[in-house]
């Protein structure tokens, strides 16, 4: 075929005719083919709740270089150990200052001079109870980035975040990029850019609207970001209405776009170095807390007495604690050398694109939701089976054995051997059973003599050794939770898809559990993770050699 550009321009025409517009999909599913292990940054930091977590993760990333991180890349897993947490921001630099210590211990390098010669750095934060996944989470024996998914190797959470935001490494030379371990987005717009700014915050960012258009784009629920058409951030908006936020905007020239934050964010090396030095009191001691909305980005952007006034009304600061904290900020600013690594501005806005898919998957419900996205027939289904590397024509991944279970051509099933049943419209990853029947169910490494599952349902790493086998109603769930007491193997958790949220039930016993989910994270609570995860396996494959006996 002859490419547009390349065709013979009409008679008296200017020039090739050109070439057209890409659409949102097309440049989505192009965005999902760069999110590969290889291409990935230079140095992956991994940021838990503890030091056996911390390990963990170190292992099992060095296991996944050219999988899920570059075969020449390194990796650092530290723990966040700072009484009653350090909030995103302090926590970023805190764990920069960790990262480069084990660095050093482990390769000999100086992460600091690395990075100042070239290197990406990324910063995944994954501390955190994860009370809204419950019971997920406690599956995992409080690795709750160590959830999986129920796709081909069953990748977990945090190991499908960080190959999708290695996309941006190649744009983020000489920069710590920070992001969240659990959602993964695809970009509408093309992931290659050119920083210009020595901070940059990833923004869905669309014209300023109207009325109409702010209320529809649901603006009032997020904090927003305001960007003026270099992309520099003008303000940074908490959830306000659309005529408190143009009343703010009124007082700005240029302001040209605005849109949700998604957090993630991504420092210059050279400001890195500013904000190490200026909060070193607090890192030091490891004390205080703050995030990076409340403590950084509005005290860059806010005037003192507007920043103020917001502190308050969040409960953050008194007046005078404010003041002080914006002079604070606005006097590592200021001291700043802006034209510093080649840059012209301070604080940017990077565009997703108002067409972005987003997909989440730290509360249950989107877990679920998500995870039966990979079964439908839509644009996001597409993108997804495409990251997670599922062919439309053959979601049934090779190496599965299901003897005479009838599977539709919906559901996706990998890693799983059965002999009889039928699957519809269901996620499935990693079963053994004698029969598996599920309609429209999550199931995750679970082995059990029979399986039903109904509409809704999840079941997660769940060895049953009964001969009735495990039957699910509709959006219940039941998890498995092993551990390295020998008077308490294992137990089970339930919970319910549509009806419970755990984050406002953590601290009391549902669906008849024993045990609360708080009480199982207590549980959990320092153990060695590698060691409950190697008990888990060995049970599953105990359960597995006696139904293949029988």
């Amino acid at each position: 075929r002859i490419r547009p550009s390349a065709a013979r321009p009409p008679e008296g025409s200017l020039g090739p005719l050109p070439l057209p517009a890409m659409s949102a999909y097309d440049t989505k599913m192009g965005n999902v083919g760069l999110m590969s292990a290889e291409r990935g940054f230079d140095v992956t930091v991994v940021c838990t709740s503890d030091a056996q977590q911390a390990s963990f993760w170190q292992a099992r990333l060095e296991q996944g270089k050219g999988t899920v991180i570059p075969t020449s890349s390194s990796v650092v897993a530290v723990d966040e150990d700072w009484d009653g947490g350090a909030g995103n921001f302090l926590g970023t630099l805190y764990a920069w200052r960790k990262a480069c210590a084990k660095h050093l211990e482990l390769t000999g390098k100086d992460l600091v001079a690395e990075i100042n010669a070239g290197a990406s750095v990324a910063i995944f934060h994954t501390a955190g109870k994860g009370t809204r996944l419950a019971p997920l989470p406690g599956a995992e024996n409080n690795n709750k980035p160590g959830v999986k998914l129920p796709a081909p190797g069953a990748p977990s959470i945090l190991e499908c975040v960080i190959r999708q935001t290695g996309a941006y490494a190649s744009s983020r030379k000489k920069r710590l990029s920070v992001f969240w371990g659990d959602q993964v987005f695809v970009p509408s717009v093309s992931v290659d850019y050119v920083p210009k700014h020595h901070a940059d915050i990833i923004v869905a960012l669309g014209p300023m609207p109207n009325a109409d258009e702010w209320k529809a784009r649901g603006l009032e629920k997020y904090g927003v970001i305001a960007a003026k058409s270099d992309r520099t951030v003008a303000l940074q908006l908490e959830k306000v209405t659309f005529e408190k936020a143009t009343a703010q905007l009124s007082q700005l020239e240029g302001v040209e776009s605005v849109g949700t934050s998604l957090g993630s964010f991504s420092l210059s090396a050279a400001f890195l170095a500013a904000l190490d030095t200026g909060f070193a009191p607090e890192l030091d001691a490891k004390s205080g807390k703050m995030d990076s909305d409340p403590h950084l980005w509005m005290a860059m952007t806010l005037g003192k007495a507007d920043y103020a006034k917001l502190m308050i009304e969040k409960g953050l600061f008194d007046e005078a604690g404010a003041a002080a904290h914006h002079d604070r900020v606005s006097g590592i600013v200021s001291a700043f050398n802006v034209a510093s690594d080649g840059l012209t501005g301070m604080f940017g806005a990077v565009p997703v694109g108002m067409e972005l898919s987003w997909w989440d998957y730290g509360l249950l419900q989107l877990y679920s939701k998500n995870s039966l996205l990979l079964t439908q027939d839509s644009e996001d289904a597409r993108l997804a089976r495409a990251f997670f590397g599922i062919p439309d024509g053959a979601r049934v991944a090779p190496g599965c054995a299901l003897g005479a279970c009838q599977v539709d051509s919906l559901s996706v099933v990998s890693g799983t051997g059965v002999c009889s049943g039928s699957v519809t419209a269901s996620a499935i990853s990693g079963v053994r059973a004698e029969e598996l029947r599920a309609d429209g169910a999550v199931v995750v490494n679970s082995c059990a003599k029979k399986i039903v599952a109904a509409k809704g349902a999840v079941l997660y790493n769940v060895v049953d050794t009964s001969d009735e086998g495990i039957t699910l109603a509709e959006n219940e769930v039941r998890v498995g939770v092993f551990t390295l007491d020998k008077d308490r193997p294992s137990f089970e958790m339930r919970s319910n898809v549509a009806e419970i949220d755990g984050g406002k039930v953590f601290k009391e016993p549902v669906c008849g559990n024993e045990f609360s989910f708080q009480g199982v994270y207590d549980l959990n609570h320092g153990v060695d993770v590698t060691a409950c995860a190697a008990v888990a396996r060995a049970a599953f494959e105990r359960r597995a050699e006696s139904l293949a006996r029988a």
